[in-house]
């Protein structure tokens, strides 16, 4: 009788200790259970900001060279870009090098001949600095790492969905071949002491041209902002054409559409021409040599495609301080800039954590305001959180000159079809000449 009770104890024993290890072991699998349910949803969130291969993108961008092609015409500009230097020296050991172009095409021309030379994996090219025909020209031949941009993180602060000028250039779908990097207006600028009502229309500018003869004048085709003058008054000058014809301007040009909507502006500029600075015999080159006429006073009016370079200029002296700038109240030709990796980029991964911070709110906050590029945002502020609007908020003193980059309050007026830019330079060459 002992010797059973002493089993039955032992048996109690042995399944008290049972059940405290199973319930244990219970209590040990709900929290690895839990855990992995947080550490999936936590992935979860972070692949929803981040793309899946960004983190082997950041391993292998890092400690590389990346050759930035860009226009090196603007200090300002210039400046800005060497800030992204040092930044990007500092968040992922990348060498940034500003090779500075006087025309965009030198670098879709280098690229093209390197493909020719069956170089399709050490291109000189990582960045470049495009828009209009030279993307659609650079796409056509298959010179673009195609659909790179959704693997950006920061690209997602644009809101592409419901902002489609995001992923469309000059009207042409970007296909993930371009970031969106900033977004300008064309802007008038005169000195008051020497214009007290400046031309606020394309027919004020003819009138106001004819009462100052030699004051005005744009740069000669094809450079970007001469055919930015001459895209303006193709557009205003056809505005009362019926919609279908208008239309026409943003698909590619026939001889159809050039036979009806290029009139207009070779009668608007055969009565121009005569009233130009030197009789409209002769052209510069660029904006810059523009703003040189109008620091010697032989212009009075001019215009630019950067609204911060007249308050930058007038910083440097080289715009008297009476200068002030303005946008046309029949419309602003507007577009967004972009940047593009060639197909051949030779540090490609790096080249995509450099636009990541170029798309970044300390990136685009900088570049806004006026003093360093007064370039306007790609980035929908209404994606950002509150530190990110914050930055945005400058208190920086700024010169009467300064426009402020709120594009939305001017009536915006759409780039052509690309495919104009060649048609409008080879006639307006055709009829005035090389100069």
């Amino acid at each position: 009788m002992q010797q059973t009770n002493y089993y039955r104890q032992l048996i109690r024993i042995i399944s008290c200790h049972f059940s405290a290890l199973f319930l244990l072991q219970g209590l040990l699998l709900g929290i690895t259970l839990l855990g992995v349910m947080f550490s999936s949803h936590a992935s979860a969130q972070s692949n929803q900001s981040m793309p899946e291969n960004w983190q082997q993108i950041e391993q292998q961008g890092r400690n590389q060279p990346v050759y930035f092609h860009a226009w090196g015409g603007d200090a300002q500009i210039n400046n800005y870009i060497q800030w992204v230097a040092r930044r990007v020296k500092e968040k992922y050991q990348i060498d940034l090098q500003h090779v500075k172009l006087t025309n965009t095409s030198e670098a879709v021309s280098r690229v093209l001949a390197e493909k020719s030379a069956k170089n399709h994996k050490n291109g000189q090219v990582d960045l470049i600095w495009i828009n209009g025909a030279n993307f659609a020209s650079m796409a056509e031949h298959q010179l673009l790492v195609k659909d790179w941009v959704r693997t950006i993180p920061n690209f997602s602060l644009t809101n592409p969905s419901n902002n489609p000028a995001m992923t469309r250039d000059f009207g042409v779908p970007t296909g993930g071949m371009e970031a969106p990097w900033g977004q300008a207006a064309l802007t008038f600028y005169y000195d008051q002491l020497k214009v007290k009502q400046p031309p606020q229309s394309l027919p004020q500018l003819l009138n106001w041209s004819k009462q100052n003869p030699g004051r005005f004048t744009y740069p000669k085709p094809p450079a970007f902002l001469g055919i930015s003058f001459l895209k303006y008054t193709l557009i205003i000058l056809n505005e009362s054409q019926p919609e279908h014809i208008k239309e026409q301007l943003y698909l590619p040009a026939t001889a159809e559409s050039q036979t009806l909507l290029l009139p207009p502006l070779w009668a608007y500029l055969a009565q121009l021409h005569p009233y130009l600075w030197r009789q409209g015999k002769h052209f510069e080159s660029n904006g810059l040599a523009m703003r040189r006429l109008m620091a010697d006073g032989e212009l009075q009016v001019s215009f630019t495609f950067s609204a911060a370079e007249i308050p930058s200029a007038i910083s440097r002296y080289d715009l008297p301080d009476t200068t002030r700038a303005y946008r046309m109240q029949d419309g602003s030709l507007s577009n967004v800039h972009f940047i593009a990796i060639p197909y051949n980029s030779a540090h490609r991964d790096s080249a995509k954590l450099v636009v990541n911070f170029l798309l970044s709110p300390e990136a685009q906050a900088k570049k806004q305001q006026a003093s360093v590029w007064g370039d306007s945002s790609v980035l929908d502020l209404s994606q950002l959180n509150t530190f990110e609007k914050s930055l945005f908020n400058s208190n920086e003193k700024k010169h009467p000159s300064t426009i402020i980059e709120n594009i939305d309050n001017t009536r915006l007026l759409s780039e052509l079809h690309p495919s104009w830019v060649k048609v409008i330079s080879e006639q307006w060459i055709a009829r005035y000449g090389v100069q």
